[in-house]
């Protein structure tokens, strides 16, 4: 890419000033863009979809929330730095089905949560045309010349291509599981997770080979 047809994240900041938007939105892209290595058009707009589900739900800073992310690109990075919904704290579930869009919803102690589901919506995209081309994958677009242009449009824009359902999502309430042994690697592994007599590491799941 041409690099000066890029932002840094300094100018990012200080066209999120001139836009008027608050101190707290430009925390979230000083701690999201770093964690993501760069300023990517999918998390700059993923940025303001988690700002936005926090004033739906009325959540506050470090609440526990549950997400579940529909796309691998972008999306998932700033629900764990801004809700910190992980992987690794059971709180963020991906579901690559490629659309750009996720739920986000409160604990429940029943078998289903009420949550809200945010997404990017094609009819909303028309009225900014370079960010229309880049999220349909358009040849039309150019990553060396059009970049700032599609920035500039994602700023621009805040809100206005984000569309928002009332969701109802099924919820899986922690169980006691045991440990079994998988008899190709010996290796311990929860017993739910054994395919016949192995893990899924050495069956369905199995993604290496010893050298």
């Amino acid at each position: 890419m041409d690099h000066h047809d890029e932002y840094t994240q300094n100018d990012l900041l200080r066209k999120l000033q001139e836009l008027g938007y608050d101190p707290r939105f430009q925390e979230y892209y000083k701690s999201c863009i770093p964690f993501h290595t760069y300023p990517a058009p999918g998390l700059l707009i993923a940025i303001g979809m988690v700002d936005y589900a926090f004033e739906l739900l009325g959540a506050k800073p470090g609440e526990k929330l549950y997400a579940v992310c529909e796309t691998q690109k972008c999306a998932p990075d700033p629900l764990q730095v801004i809700a910190h919904c992980t992987i690794g704290n059971h709180r963020l579930t991906v579901v690559p089905v490629g659309r750009f869009a996720f739920t986000i919803n409160r604990p429940s102690e029943t078998d289903s949560a009420e949550g809200i589901r945010l997404y990017i919506d094609p009819v909303k995209l028309h009225a900014w045309p370079t960010l229309e081309k880049w999220f349909a994958n358009s040849p039309e677009f150019s990553k060396k010349t059009m970049t700032k242009a599609l920035l500039d449009e994602i700023l621009a824009a805040k809100r206005s291509i984000i569309s928002v359902q009332k969701v109802r999502i099924p919820v899986t309430q922690k169980k006691k599981w045991n440990t079994a042994i998988c008899k190709t690697c010996g290796e311990p592994v929860p017993e739910y997770l054994i395919e016949g007599d192995h893990c899924a590491a050495c069956g369905s799941l199995r993604y290496y080979e010893l050298i």
